[in-house]
């Protein structure tokens, strides 16, 4: 046997894992969630207060929320029941409700820790609230999914939500360490190869540990390994994503809000992340068009130009050629001057289009092909724009109950900054020809 295993020391069943022998016993041993369990955090102030609510704990996998349910349990006297959302129907539920109302009859109060809560339907969500509101259960459920669009709002109305951050280099390399104090011997990884792990582990406390014991496994006697062979053994770690969840909108909200913000290194990072989680790149070429309508508009009219051949450059070639193209696009439209103001006059239109109802354009530019259209006025008084000087007659186009209106409103900015000196001229010949302005 092994010096890893023999450290775990005896115990039923097998081999313990790392991230099971090295579960805080205590919420003061919480790394990674100061925010929640340090001093000052809320959950310590929750129990200081003799007072413990439901609550919602949310975050990435690894992250501690299993162990701190646990342990809140410990640390107020609560009875504590587990239920996974995953494994768990309506008669699991009315099973662990009955437990806990016959423990509330002999004045003990349970703590139930729902994992995947986000798992149970509108209808057994909804079978949470009358045992939270007479307090026969503290409910404390977990999820890495958003509440906000996930749970029941009045589920949420009745629990606080608390976030789990992922764990930051800091706290990853003191479990490390502390991984290293319990087996009693180093991890035989060169400087560079440590820090590849870490990020290996993007976050997750459990992962780390699982890692750690992969690299024990698979080291002989001295042997170090570098970044390479570290590579080859644990055969890296995917990312944290899920192309359906949090991981993709989050993403794709960093990507179009770098490229928004002018920051072409941000947003080639943020593709890259998604190109590397294994996104449809597509689905990609998708977004840089609407941002490219969106975000820039008519400040730059190649933008839309550049994604959409992009996209289509894309769909010619497929990977790993045609996302090269993406990420061309994609620094263009970092780099392009910024305008929404065709958005903004698109929206403020569509407004007036649905408050407005059917109102008539105005007789003298609809056409006339009957007489008796004609003897209604219909085109009576229209002027063909070409045969005006400046090629513009500055006539009034919008309907007379409604009234002349100004929607789009170009900035000072790039291609833009031309189209504002022509609005601006024909503004006031129309002035000057009786069209209203």
């Amino acid at each position: 046997m092994s010096d890893l295993f023999a450290s775990a020391g005896p115990a039923p069943g097998g081999h313990r894992p790392l991230a099971d022998r090295l579960r805080p016993k205590t919420l003061s041993e919480v790394t990674g969630q100061p925010h929640l369990t340090g001093p000052d955090g809320a959950i310590t102030r929750m129990i200081a207060s003799g007072s413990l609510g439901s609550m919602i704990f949310w975050g990435p996998p690894g992250t501690g929320k299993t162990t701190v349910a646990r342990l809140l349990a410990g640390e107020t006297d609560l009875a504590f029941d587990q239920i996974s959302a995953i494994f768990s129907g309506v008669a699991d539920l009315k099973k662990v409700f009955e437990t806990a109302r016959a423990r509330r009859m002999n004045g003990r109060a349970t703590l139930l820790f729902v994992d995947e809560i986000h798992r149970f339907n509108r209808a057994q969500q909804d079978s949470f609230l009358p045992v939270m509101e007479d307090g026969t259960i503290v409910l404390v459920g977990a999820t890495t999914e958003n509440p906000s669009f996930e749970l029941n709002a009045a589920l949420l109305s009745r629990a606080r939500v608390l976030s789990f951050r992922p764990h930051d280099t800091e706290s990853l390399e003191h479990l490390l360490g502390r991984a290293e104090e319990e087996t009693g011997k180093l991890l035989p990884l060169d400087e560079a190869a440590r820090a590849s792990l870490l990020g290996m582990a993007d976050g997750d406390g459990r992962a780390v540990l699982t890692l750690a014991e992969e690299v024990w496994r698979a080291a002989r006697e001295g042997e170090v390994f570098d970044t390479a062979a570290l590579v080859e053994v644990v055969q890296r770690r995917a990312p944290v994503y899920d192309k359906g969840q949090d991981g993709h909108y989050n993403l794709i909200s960093a990507l179009h809000k770098a490229v928004r913000g002018s920051d072409p290194d941000a947003a080639l990072y943020y593709l890259c992340r998604m190109f590397d989680a294994g996104e449809d790149p597509l689905f990609l070429g998708r977004r840089l068009v609407r941002m490219a309508s969106e975000d820039i508009g008519l400040a730059d009219p190649q933008a839309l130009v550049v994604a959409n051949a992009a996209k289509d450059a894309y769909d010619f070639l497929g990977s790993p050629e045609g996302e090269l193209a993406l990420a061309e696009a994609c620094v263009y439209l970092a780099t392009a001057p910024k305008s929404n103001a065709v958005y903004k006059a698109y929206k403020a239109a569509m407004r007036a289009a649905k408050e407005g109802g059917s109102l008539l354009p105005p007789k003298h530019i609809l056409n006339a092909p009957t007489k008796l259209m004609k003897s209604e006025g219909y085109s009576d008084g229209y002027r063909y724009d070409h045969d005006e000087p400046d090629a513009f007659s500055g006539q009034d186009y919008f309907p007379e109950a409604m009234g002349r209106k100004t929607f789009y409103d170009p900035p000072e900015r790039g291609f833009e900054r031309d189209i504002r000196k022509r609005l601006d001229f024909w503004s006031r010949l129309r002035k000057e020809r009786g069209g209203k302005g």
